[in-house]
C-alpha cells in the first residue's frame, strides 16, 4: 500500500501538540521526528523499505509531566492505530495474567474500528437511502405502489411525522453465548471472544435472525447499520486495518520502570520483572502475532515506553531491552509558571472546560489573573511537601475550589462568579496550611 498525502512536518506537529501540552520541547521533537519517519519510510525504495524500522523512544519523567498526553496526542494528528498499556499488567509466561502479545491484538482491534468507522462514514449516504427504501417498504399500507403515495410517506418519515409509528423488523445477529470470557481467562479478550464464539456456534450455529418491533427512529438507525455493513468490504476492511497497524500503529508502554530489575543476584518479584521484559523483548524487535483478524508483523510498529525511574533507572533494564529504545528522553519538572500556562494555554485548558461547564448551568465563572497564580501556587505548594504528582495536582485544587459552586449552580442562573485570589484562599488555606490535612484532600 502507497504512503498516501504527505503528514504534518515536525515543526508543524510540534505547533499542534503545543495547543494541548506546555513545555517539554525535547519530547514533541522527539516524536515529531518518529513520526515524519514513518512516511518517509513508505516513500522508499522497496528494496530497502523493509530494512528501515522504526526508532523506539523512552521518555523518562515524574507523573504528570505529559508523557501519556504527548504520545495520545502524536498518534491522534497521525490517524494511526493507538493503544496504552502499562508494563505492570503483564506477566512472564507462566503466571496468571495477560500475556505480552495481547497488547499487538488490541491494536489490531482498534485498527480494525478505525477502519471500519471509516468505511461507515464513507458509504453513510446510501446506507441512508437504502435503509429510508427498506424502512418504506415496511410502512406502507400492504399493496401500496402509487409513487405520489410513496413521496408523500417519504415526506413524512424525513420529516419527522411518522416517529411514533411502530414496525417489527428481522434483525440478523452473529451468534453469541451471552457470556464474557474475557474475565473467565484472565483478561485475554483474544481468547474471550474466540471461546465466545465457539459457544455461540454451538448453541446456535452461524448468524440468527430474530423479530423485534421498534419505533421508527430506532428502526431507521438498526436498517442502516445492517445497510453500512452490507455495504462495505470487510476482507478489504480488515486488511486495511492489519496493513495500519503494521506500518502505522503505536503502542505505549507506561510504568515500564515497574518491570526494571534493580540490580545483579535480585530474587523474588525481580525474576517475574526480567521475565516480563524478555518476553517483551521479542515483540519490540520485531515477532509474528496471531490475531482473528489474521497474522501481525510488530517489525514496523512504533514502540514509546514511558516511566518515572524514581527507585529504579533506564540501565536496570536487561540491556537487550535498553537498546531497542535509542531515543532517550527526559522531560522537565514542571514548575509554577508552567502550571499558570497549563491552566489557561491550551485549547482544552482546565479554566475553558470548567467555564462551559458553569455556563451549562447559566453561571457566568471568570478567573482573575491572581486567582489562577494562587491555585498554581497551591499546585506547587502540595506537591513539593507531598507526592508530587505534576499537572494532576491542579484538577484536584481547581475541584476543591469551585466544589461549592458546582454544588449550588443550578441554583445560581444567571450570576457572575469571579475567582480571584481570595476566593481561593478562602476555600484552600486552612487545607494546604495542614500538610496531613492536605495529604488527603489536595
Amino acid at each position: 500500500m502507497e504512503a498516501k498525502t504527505p503528514p504534518l512536518t515536525p515543526r508543524e506537529v510540534v505547533l499542534e501538540l503545543d495547543r494541548y501540552i506546555v513545555g517539554q520541547e525535547k519530547a514533541k521533537k522527539a516524536v515529531a521526528i518518529a513520526l515524519r519517519n514513518r512516511w518517509r519510510r513508505r516513500r522508499a525504495d522497496e528494496g530497502l523499505r523493509d530494512e528501515i524500522t522504526p526508532k523506539n523512544i523512552l521518555l523518562i519523567g515524574s507523573t504528570g509531566v505529559g508523557k501519556t498526553e504527548i504520545a495520545r496526542r502524536l498518534a491522534k494528528l497521525a490517524r494511526a492505530p493507538f493503544i496504552k498499556v502499562e508494563a505492570s499488567k503483564f506477566t512472564e509466561v507462566g503466571y496468571v495474567g495477560r500475556d505480552v502479545e495481547s497488547m499487538v491484538r488490541d491494536l489490531v482491534r482498534e485498527a480494525v474500528a478505525m477502519v471500519r468507522a471509516e468505511e461507515e462514514e464513507r458509504v453513510a449516504e446510501k446506507a441512508k437511502e437504502a435503509a429510508t427504501e427498506r424502512l418504506l417498504a415496511l410502512l406502507s399500507p400492504l399493496g401500496e405502489e402509487e409513487p405520489q403515495a410513496l413521496d408523500n410517506l417519504r415526506g413524512l418519515l424525513l420529516s419527522g411525522g411518522l416517529d411514533e409509528r411502530e414496525v417489527a423488523l428481522e434483525i440478523e445477529s452473529a451468534p453469541s453465548s451471552g457470556m464474557d470470557f474475557s474475565s473467565m481467562v484472565g483478561g485475554d479478550q483474544q481468547l474471550g471472544d474466540q471461546l465466545s464464539e465457539l459457544f455461540g456456534s454451538m448453541m446456535g450455529g452461524g448468524k440468527t435472525s430474530r423479530r423485534k418491533v421498534m419505533k421508527v427512529p430506532a428502526a431507521f438507525e438498526a436498517l442502516r447499520v445492517e445497510e453500512a455493513r452490507r455495504l462495505i468490504d470487510e476482507e478489504g476492511a480488515v486488511a486495511e486495518a492489519l496493513d495500519r497497524a503494521q506500518n502505522e500503529g503505536i503502542v505505549f508502554i507506561d510504568e515500564i520502570d515497574k518491570i526494571a530489575s534493580k540490580g545483579e543476584g535480585a530474587g523474588g518479584p525481580d525474576v517475574s520483572r526480567e521475565g516480563v521484559q524478555r518476553d517483551i523483548l521479542p515483540i519490540i524487535e520485531g515477532s509474528t502475532v496471531y490475531t482473528k483478524y489474521g497474522v501481525v508483523r510488530t517489525d514496523h510498529i512504533l514502540f514509546v515506553a514511558a516511566g518515572a525511574f524514581h527507585i529504579s533507572s533506564p540501565s536496570d533494564l536487561i540491556p537487550e531491552l535498553q537498546g531497542r529504545f535509542p531515543i532517550r528522553v527526559e522531560l522537565d519538572s514542571l514548575t509554577k509558571g508552567d502550571f499558570v500556562r497549563i491552566l489557561t494555554e491550551p485549547k482544552n485548558s482546565l479554566v475553558r472546560q470548567y467555564k462551559a461547564l458553569m455556563a451549562t448551568e447559566g453561571v457566568d465563572l471568570e478567573f482573575t489573573k491572581d486567582g489562577i497564580m494562587e491555585m498554581a501556587s497551591t499546585a506547587v505548594e502540595v506537591n513539593d511537601r507531598t507526592e508530587n504528582i505534576g499537572a494532576r495536582r491542579l484538577h484536584t485544587v481547581m475541584e476543591k475550589v469551585l466544589e461549592e459552586l458546582s454544588f449550588s449552580a443550578p441554583e445560581m442562573e444567571g450570576k457572575r462568579v469571579t475567582v480571584d485570589r481570595d476566593y481561593v484562599r478562602s476555600r484552600l488555606s486552612q487545607i494546604s496550611a495542614n500538610e496531613v490535612l492536605s495529604r488527603f484532600v489536595l
